[in-house]
């Protein structure tokens, strides 16, 4: 592990302590967690206000993905996670490329994450999936935490780039027909893509495939809640394959060009007092 048990037993002496009432950011406590709990798997709460139990490590190196960004202890996720991207890596091999570079999942206790631009990736039900065509299955930690994934997406935000090729919609594709996934975020200019070489047969996996902002270097996959957890499932995407007005709005002037955020609107940090109760039983667990 990458973290210290003195930084987690800190981080949650700080989180939990008698002066701090659940008052602390969570992402401290989660943060610092070096080891998933023990026992099954449970994804509490929601996707972006969550924690989860029995993490699986997705291996650094599998036979058709590799981690990246090790540094940040973020390769753990649900069981359900870990198995879909072995199996996506798997396509991903079937159409073409080597398999898959994977960016965060979750933490070994999920929650919110430190200085992190992320507010979901809290249940270990997310997981980022890099655009870039694998070029080796064999980098070295080094090499993982220095190279990155270009944007596939042309500088004026309308269309895709030269970098984006009929692979990638394939790779797609195969992520959005699997069962266990809800939505994948990509950039709208993906979509557009994706939505004018669209076939009779797509509408349903086209559906899952939803525009947010950014994601034009990765893709974002998030799985439904499996059933019998505490899991709170997001809303179904809206009916028919998204490729109507709502997607042209993405592309006009409030969309591509909204005013920056004003600071006293920033969401406050997730407390411990905003996440479910069981996750302060994730982190006093062994």
């Amino acid at each position: 592990m990458r973290v210290s048990a003195s930084a987690f037993a800190a981080g949650l002496a700080a989180a939990l302590g008698a002066g701090a009432a659940g008052a602390q950011p969570a992402s401290i406590a989660f943060g610092a967690a070096v080891a998933p709990t023990s026992g099954a798997a449970a994804a509490h709460g929601g996707y972006a206000a969550g924690c989860l139990a029995g993490a699986a490590p997705l291996a650094e190196t599998g036979p058709g993905w590799q981690a990246m960004r090790l540094s940040r202890n973020r390769n753990w996720g649900h069981p359900e996670m870990i198995a879909f991207i072995e199996r996506l890596s798997f396509a991903a091999q079937g159409v073409g490329w080597a398999g898959l570079y994977v960016g965060d999942v979750s933490q070994p206790r999920g929650g919110p994450m430190p200085m992190s631009d992320h507010r979901s990736h809290q249940i270990g039900l997310d997981a980022d999936i890099w655009l870039r065509p694998p070029h080796s299955l064999s980098l070295s930690v080094a090499e993982r935490e220095t190279i990155g994934s270009p944007s596939v997406v042309s500088a004026n935000r309308l269309e895709v780039s030269r970098a984006w090729t009929q692979v990638h919609a394939k790779v797609l594709r195969a992520a959005a027909r699997d069962e266990a996934v809800g939505r994948i975020f990509v950039n709208a200019a993906i979509k557009r893509r994706l939505c004018e070489t669209r076939g009779e047969d797509d509408a349903d996996w086209l559906r899952k495939i939803r525009p947010w902002w950014g994601h034009a270097s990765h893709f974002h996959v998030r799985l439904r809640c499996p059933d019998g957890e505490g899991c709170v499932e997001q809303a179904p995407p809206p009916a028919g394959d998204g490729c109507d007005a709502t997607l042209e709005w993405w592309f006009t002037e409030e969309a591509l060009n909204p005013p920056p955020p004003d600071p006293a609107d920033r969401p406050p940090e997730l407390t411990l007092a905003d996440l479910p109760g069981a996750c302060r039983h994730v982190l006093d667990a062994e």
